[in-house]
């Protein structure tokens, strides 16, 4: 069969595919070939630019400018072309060298180069290169989509900062908060985790067969290899690691999918507090004009996107827990286990994006009822034996704890029953007086100040 969204096995390419375009260009086997090109042709600009190797000597513009627009101009019949010879060198890395011999073929002065193609390489110094540049400009893409997260999420807790509502430890009734403040607090913790995986260092070798630079200095024994393989991992934007075998050991990858892991764990912790908060009806959904909720009962309005995003939350998380696990471990010097497992990164990466956006739509249909909660504060008048109870303790009134469980514990009290009992006790008028007055909806603490805090940090960046 054509290979279309409705044929493709995977559901990223398929269902799914509108919700990871961007993805598409980095981690398609068109997007690995074309970092490979990158990085073949800085490796030879870098050898040309090295005063101390003169079989390469210095590019003229022309030639300079035929390199890059391979490069820049790198096109899907280009990856074709090295997918026909890759069909005859079974080796994938190979054929993309072999291709590039035919493009500067044509060209006086490279044409003279073209034994110093992969001068010194083994497949893995073009592939950990060319995945460290792809997982930096997903990273881009990933960062953008946690943008709008965190924005929703400070739109979201800013609107509803002063707005209370019953808290629910161990799924009961406990002290009251805001709802703004419980949105604001993934935020908080959202941003958190995005500084750490913003700060990840993406790592690069350069370094021969076994990480010794053995062929480089028996060719050029007076060349420091350790020097241009610096600056050839640096030119392309990664972080440089100096000792290696054959593959760079891929912790910093195992970094990278461990920190997006806890990133959709927050996300998890959210999308099921929020299906919850539908459930109990703090949350209204907007209908979607011709949406279905239900195939029988008509009246249902789902929520779907916050059930799609837990569920490719699990996934992602499956696969980049596997990848953390599997990509730092190599038999001896090298085996190609790791090269097999990178193929999946981004499907991994394919998941945490559906989600996330997923998340986002459903953020973006929320309504709140706030009716709702005052009925179940309202409900709730037990939850202020915590305030009673404190009070008491400062004015040294005996067993304040033992006489509001006495009160309150599995039964619940109506704000008669509650302001009978204050009067009872042996408070200074001033004290007495303010208790009196409390009720659930003013027991929130400084949570409208903490979710004030959250937000302005967001919006700061």
């Amino acid at each position: 069969m054509e290979l279309t969204p409705l044929t493709a096995l995977s559901p990223v390419d398929g269902r799914y595919a509108g919700a990871t375009p961007e993805l598409r260009g980095v981690f398609s086997e068109y997007g690995l070939i074309r970092r490979r090109v990158q990085v073949e042709l800085r490796w030879l600009q870098a050898l040309a630019a090295h005063p101390d190797i003169p079989e390469v000597p210095a590019l003229g513009d022309g030639a300079t400018r035929l390199l890059d627009a391979i490069v820049t101009e790198f096109s899907s019949d280009d990856a074709r072309r090295i997918k026909e010879i890759e069909a005859a060198t079974n080796h994938d890395v190979k054929a993309v060298e072999y291709f590039l011999r035919e493009r500067c073929a044509g060209h006086a002065e490279l044409a003279q180069l073209t034994e110093f193609l992969h001068f010194g390489c083994t497949s893995e110094d073009i592939n950990n290169l060319a995945y460290g540049l792809m997982l930096s400009e997903a990273r881009d893409i990933l960062n953008d989509a946690l943008k709008d997260l965190l924005g929703a999420l400070a739109d979201l807790a800013e609107r509803h900062a002063a707005l209370p509502m019953l808290a629910r430890t161990h799924g009961q009734p406990a002290t009251p908060t805001t709802l703004g403040k419980e949105v604001a607090l993934f935020a908080h913790r959202l941003l958190e985790q995005r500084a750490r995986f913003r700060s990840i260092r993406v790592r690069g070798k350069f370094n021969g067969a076994v990480g010794n630079f053995n062929a480089h200095v028996c060719a050029y024994p007076d060349v420091d290899w350790m020097a241009l393989s610096r600056q050839m991992v640096e030119s392309l934007g990664l972080d440089w690691n100096p000792h290696t075998t054959q593959i760079e050991p891929h912790d910093g990858m195992a970094e990278y999918f461990h920190a997006l892991q806890r990133i959709n764990t927050v996300l998890l912790d959210l999308c099921r507090d929020l299906w919850g908060y539908i459930s109990l009806g703090y949350f209204r959904q907007r209908p979607v004009a011709g949406e279905v909720g239900s195939s029988t009962m008509p009246h249902k309005i789902n929520p779907i996107d916050f059930e799609n995003a837990e569920g490719n939350l699990g996934l992602a998380n499956a696969l980049l827990g596997y990848l953390a696990d599997k990509l730092p471990v190599s038999r001896w010097q090298r085996d190609l286990s790791d090269s097999t497992s990178q193929r999946s990164i981004g499907v991994a990466l394919a998941h945490c994006l559906i989600a996330w956006r997923a998340c986002l739509r459903g953020l973006g249909n929320l309504e709140v009822d706030a009716a709702c909660l005052r009925q179940d504060l309202d409900d709730n008048w037990e939850v202020l034996g915590e305030a009673v109870q404190t009070v008491m303790r400062r004015h040294g009134i005996p067993q304040p704890y033992e006489k509001l469980k006495a009160l309150t514990r599995g039964s619940g009290i109506d704000a008669a029953r509650l302001r009978e009992f204050v009067h009872t006790l042996s408070l200074p008028a001033a004290a007495r007086d303010a208790l009196l007055q409390l009720t659930p909806e003013r027991f929130v603490g400084n949570a409208e100040a903490q979710t004030n805090q959250i937000v302005a940090a967001v919006r700061r960046g």
